[in-house]
């Protein structure tokens, strides 16, 4: 009986060789590579076809995702007209493992016309693609992970991680941000994070919960029952803030001694409240929540110390920070 196990462990090994492996090969042609996608005025075409296709759509994605502008171009499709998608300014991004794929062979004369400077990542440093491109990238492998030493295994592995060196290479050479990253990703976990701030969530105007420092409980209760946030802020003179009130503060009033009716605001409020910037990203608000804790929410305040708005940790994992 197969040891599905085993075989799944010599895969996985021999695929992680492949890519330690190429740690030896980067030398100055990987320099001039990074640095002619960098000077690249237009965008980055990546091409190849099979399994190298799609390895090459990957590395296409993450170069446009950090940074770099980049499309996919099918070498079957360029040669019936896709090749329109290419301009003077562009770089290419070739990938053949045998160095020898037909159709990218039939696209390089229309490129060269262009003067397009091409970089190919091959298996075959010395086969006829090579010898025609412009910067060669050795991702060549001892051997397939496929047991029969067929499928493309081990050698798309290498080309793909080949390709994330060169991206991550022009990511550092960019000074690519997280918010920069965030920006091309809106909708992703660190879109969210790096791109919502406190303004964007914080209750305001009349939904901030608000009372005076000499206010009565009932009126205290009646406030954080109404605007249902679980704490309230408390204003001297000027609505100048000068504590909060929470649910917490409330449990604790009832082990203090002396009836619970006579106290007001000021004698149970928390003096010394957290704030937050509202231009601060949520997510340092959500920060601050977590390592001052238990706090559950924060105030904005303006220059004078009025608030302007109250954020809740509900609000900020609704909007998906944190997640």
């Amino acid at each position: 009986m197969t040891d599905l196990r085993a075989l799944a462990a010599r895969v996985l090994r021999m695929e992680a060789d492949a890519i330690l492996a190429l740690v030896p090969k980067l030398d100055e042609g990987f320099d001039a590579a990074v640095h002619l996608l960098e000077r690249c005025t237009g965008r980055v075409i990546v091409t190849g076809m099979g399994k190298s296709g799609i390895v090459g759509r990957k590395i296409a994605a993450t170069l446009a995702s950090t940074g770099t502008p980049a499309h996919f171009l099918h070498p079957a499709d360029g040669v019936h007209g896709d090749l329109g998608m290419v301009a003077r300014g562009d770089v290419v991004v070739a990938l053949s493992n045998s160095g020898e794929t037909d159709e990218l062979l039939a696209i390089l004369p229309p490129l060269k016309d262009l003067a397009v400077p091409i970089v190919l990542l091959t298996g075959r440093t010395h086969s006829p693609l090579a010898r025609q491109c412009d910067i060669v990238l050795d991702v060549s492998v001892a051997e397939e992970a496929c047991p029969l030493n067929l499928a493309p295994t081990s050698s798309t592995t290498a080309a793909l991680a080949m390709g994330d060196a060169l991206a991550m290479a022009l990511l550092e050479l960019r000074g690519l941000r997280p918010a920069d990253y965030a920006a091309r990703h809106p909708r992703g976990t660190l879109g969210w994070r790096a791109l919502v701030r406190v303004a964007d969530l914080m209750h305001t105007g009349d939904a901030i919960p608000v009372v005076p420092v000499d206010s009565v409980l009932k009126d205290v209760i009646a406030e954080m029952t109404q605007k249902r946030l679980g704490m309230t802020t408390v204003v001297a003179a000027g609505g100048r803030l000068v504590g909060v009130i929470t649910d917490g503060d409330l449990r604790r009033l009832h082990l203090r001694p002396g009836p619970i009716t006579e106290f007001r605001a000021r004698d149970f409020m928390s003096a010394h409240p957290k704030l937050v910037a509202g231009d601060a990203l949520a997510a340092t608000a959500l920060e601050i929540m977590e390592t001052s804790g238990p706090i559950t929410s924060l105030v904005i305040v303006d220059d004078d110390r009025r608030p302007l708005g109250v954020i809740h940790l509900h609000d900020i994992l609704r909007a998906k920070i944190g997640v």
